[in-house]
């Protein structure tokens, strides 16, 4: 049997505490850092996944111009199909916006993230060498190792157009 995922953009107080927590844990703290900004969970959109009446996961995302950029997607459960959910709806809403792609960064360590965006159809835009090591004077939470052990340095930005 299969969990059906509901996404929807948050509302209630709950909502915002549960995904507050959820950046803490997750990305350090209630600020972002990507290609050199510095974003606040409460300045960013944001979706909230659900399953049996319980929160699985969170994406939350900005938009430039043309472009939306995914700052963060974390799913709760892994494999039962949160993380496709969320992103969907980040490019879903993307389109609403009336924007021509998605953009998402990721760190050099991920590998199971290259792997998740490149299978929905992302595809690698740039590296920006150095990129995270600089965010690390901003935000000094950011770790130095990552996945596998390996040391955390560049920014990989993927691209799908929609």
């Amino acid at each position: 049997m299969t969990n059906r995922t509901l996404v929807k953009e948050p509302i209630s107080l709950e909502d915002w505490s549960w995904l507050r927590a959820l950046w803490a844990r997750e990305w350090g703290g209630d600020t972002m850092v990507s290609k050199g900004r510095v974003y606040c969970l409460q300045d960013v959109g944001a979706f909230v996944a659900f399953q049996n009446g319980q929160r699985v996961g969170a994406a939350t995302y900005v938009q430039h111009g043309n472009r939306c950029e995914l700052l963060s997607i974390n799913a709760t459960l892994e494999g039962t199909g949160v993380g496709g959910a969320l992103l969907r709806a980040v490019e879903d809403k993307a389109k609403a916006l009336g924007c021509e792609a998605v953009e998402v960064i990721t760190s050099n360590d991920n590998l199971h993230a290259l792997r998740f965006y490149q299978r929905r159809g992302y595809r690698i835009y740039a590296v920006y060498p150095g990129a995270i090591d600089e965010a690390r004077a901003t935000k000094p939470s950011i770790p130095l190792i990552g996945y596998d052990d390996i040391p955390i340095h560049d920014e990989i930005e993927l691209i799908k157009r929609l």
